[in-house]
């Protein structure tokens, strides 16, 4: 939203290019640092695993080492933050979808007297309708495998 809002007095045709190139590039660069980060482990074990008597091969196998100490405790938080940050902006879609609430929740935070509460408290309270939604749909998929007849193997 915020390049097509850059380039919105642009020829359509440039449009079309700016926004082709700014998603190529959004994409490899997420992928990328996903891929980074999966693999972050085995980046540790090669590096930790380097032979030699240099100064070199012994901060490499160090670093292995660091890396293969921090990559659980990384991956642990990136589950954390990963599940609120889904929760925020699920939310956050679905509270847009409804209009009254989208506003009602806007109103709340423009009454905050603090000007970061003002900021937060809409987050929080999409974060919020994220957990109830999910709540939700957690209960319906409950109730539809408790009513539906399990298949038996045959």
């Amino acid at each position: 939203m915020i390049t097509l809002g850059t380039v919105a007095t642009a020829t359509f045709t440039q449009q079309i290019l700016v926004l082709t190139g700014i998603a190529v590039i959004m994409t490899v660069g997420v992928y990328g640092l996903v891929a980074g980060i999966v693999k972050l482990d085995d980046g540790g074990l090669y590096l930790a695993s380097r032979k030699g008597n240099t100064i070199l091969a012994s901060l490499k196998r160090k670093l292995g080492f660091g890396i293969l100490w921090f990559a659980p405790h990384m991956m642990k938080t990136l589950s954390v933050v990963g599940t609120a940050a889904m929760f925020l902006v699920g939310g956050a879609i679905l509270v847009h979808g409804i209009p009254a609430l989208h506003h009602a929740i806007e109103h709340m935070g423009s009454n905050m007297s603090s000007g970061f509460m003002q900021s937060v408290t809409p987050t929080l309270l999409n974060g919020l309708f994220g957990v109830i939604a999910g709540a939700a749909a957690l209960v319906a998929m409950l109730v539809v495998k408790k009513l539906l007849p399990v298949a038996k193997a045959s």
